[in-house]
């Protein structure tokens, strides 16, 4: 009888394992059927810091760093640029394909049919957003470093920083898509997105703007993923670091949680 208890359920390792067939089965059908999505996501930095980087960074000069040193402005928002790169796959990742997943195509439907669960499905979807956010910050620094926009070492770390900030915003994005009711609905999130990708300092130091103006800044959810790029790829880090590391890491557990939670909800019969 205690033998039989103990196998009743599936095992850890198992349900470990289980999100990764939907996120097998969806680096398959991007790769093969829509591989223009992924070849996008790679040219994006590219054009990104050609453009603004270097054709606006010689109008602009030399601007203050983290550390108070000057430094070329392209050094200066490439970083910036980076994390922004980031929250915008994983928004694009975790609303538009996870709606029409959800809504149009019911591909859920038949996955919670399989031994997959609901929780699967968030976890899957945002663990998917997630590794394609960490290749594209990954091609984004080899562009940075080769355009000479890395001022240090540290800059490596901006790796797994991206990665984070993708997490962060994949698992908003997963959220905000279940409680999404129709394709209007997305010109929300562009409401959100764009203000978010204007006024983070993606641009500019922090410190141009007003005092009451920058604690805005400072509470905006992408303001701590370009801080803490810049940071890193500058090669100023500072105790701050932490604050936005746990700033995000929090946003990705709790709307993991509300992802977790209304997925469940409109899954379950």
């Amino acid at each position: 009888m205690a033998r039989s208890s103990l196998t009743l359920g599936p095992s850890l390792a198992e349900r470990a394992r289980r999100p990764s067939a939907l996120v097998a089965r969806n680096f398959f059908v991007q790769v093969r059927a829509v591989p223009y999505v992924w070849a996008s996501g790679l040219l994006e930095p590219i054009l990104y810091l050609l453009s603004i980087g270097i054709g606006i960074g010689h109008l602009v000069g030399k601007v203050p760093g983290p550390g108070g040193a000057l430094v070329p402005y392209a050094a200066f928002v490439a970083p910036g640029l980076l994390a922004t790169s980031a929250m915008n796959g994983a928004i694009y990742e975790c609303t538009t394909n996870i709606f029409a997943k959800l809504h149009w195509a019911k591909l859920y439907d038949a996955v919670v049919a399989t031994p997959l669960g609901p929780t699967d499905i968030a976890v899957a979807e945002v663990g998917f957003a997630t590794f394609r956010c960490f290749l594209y910050a990954g091609v984004f620094l080899a562009t940075m470093a080769a355009l000479g926009d890395v001022r240090s070492w540290w800059a490596i770390m901006c790796l797994p920083a991206a990665t984070l900030v993708g997490a962060a915003f994949a698992s908003a994005g997963f959220a905000a898509s279940c409680f999404m009711r129709s394709w209007t609905d997305f010109d929300k999130v562009q409401m959100v997105a764009m203000p978010l990708f204007l006024f983070s300092a993606t641009f500019y130091p922090l410190s141009e703007l007003p005092r009451w103006l920058q604690l805005v800044v400072e509470a905006l959810p992408l303001y701590p993923g370009v801080a803490l790029c810049r940071q890193f790829s500058l090669g100023h880090p500072s105790a701050s670091a932490f604050g936005y590391i746990i700033y995000l890491s929090v946003l990705a557990l709790l709307a993991g949680e509300v992802s977790r939670r209304r997925v469940t909800k409109l899954l379950t019969p």
